[in-house]
């Protein structure tokens, strides 16, 4: 199986790609009808369950091969408290209920609260969840989708797709996650060995 057939094609056509592999896997698709749904602010499933499948797709593995959970990003600076968060995950876990995998639901607007006590670093306030997509510790896994009321899917993915594509795992060094992106790259070489890791 030629598992880099896609790679180095222009980003429109490998949207399209990503588009048709995203509604043929239930994995993927039905938690992103169930957030449209939600309808939560600025909200988008992001990372892992979208690259993750692709590669699974492209190299004839299972569905769900390696893929932990679902990441829903949302936005809503109205209230920053964890108690107001709290109440969107757990009325999250209702809705969610039917996937097949854990839906993890973040409120991008209080990362900076709790990022320097995890990471002990500064983690300066995001303006919406798509500018948390262009911090992540890999180019690979900045990408995010959103089901609109059309049924268009809606994309955002600020370094392009073509890293997705062509298996590779390349560091976003906007800020230091050296130990993050390292560690990731490790499992995700366990899964999809086809895959090769830039060093940080």
């Amino acid at each position: 199986m030629d598992h880099l057939r896609y790679a180095g094609l222009p980003f429109e056509e490998q949207c399209d790609i990503l588009f048709d592999i995203v509604r043929n896997e239930s994995l993927v698709y039905d938690p992103l009808v169930t957030a449209r749904r939600f309808a939560l602010p600025k909200w988008r499933i992001v990372s892992g369950v979208i690259y993750n499948t692709v590669w699974n797709v492209l190299t004839g593995r299972p569905s769900g091969n390696g893929i932990r959970d679902v990441d829903l990003s949302y936005f809503d600076d109205s209230d920053l408290s964890w108690e107001a968060e709290d109440r969107v995950i757990k009325k999250g876990e209702d809705l969610f209920s039917a996937s097949k995998i854990p839906v993890e639901i973040r409120n991008q607007a209080r990362v900076h609260l709790w990022f320097p006590g995890k990471y002990g670093q500064e983690f300066s306030p995001l303006k919406d969840s798509d500018e948390s997509i262009t911090r992540f510790s890999s180019k690979t896994h900045a990408v995010g989708l959103r089901l609109e009321a059309d049924d268009r899917l809606d994309i955002y993915a600020p370094f392009g797709l073509d890293h997705i594509f062509s298996f590779q795992l390349i560091p976003n060094r906007v800020m230091y996650n050296e130990p993050g992106y390292t560690a990731k790259g490790t499992r995700a070489l366990q899964v999809w060995p086809e895959l090769t890791v830039e060093p940080w």
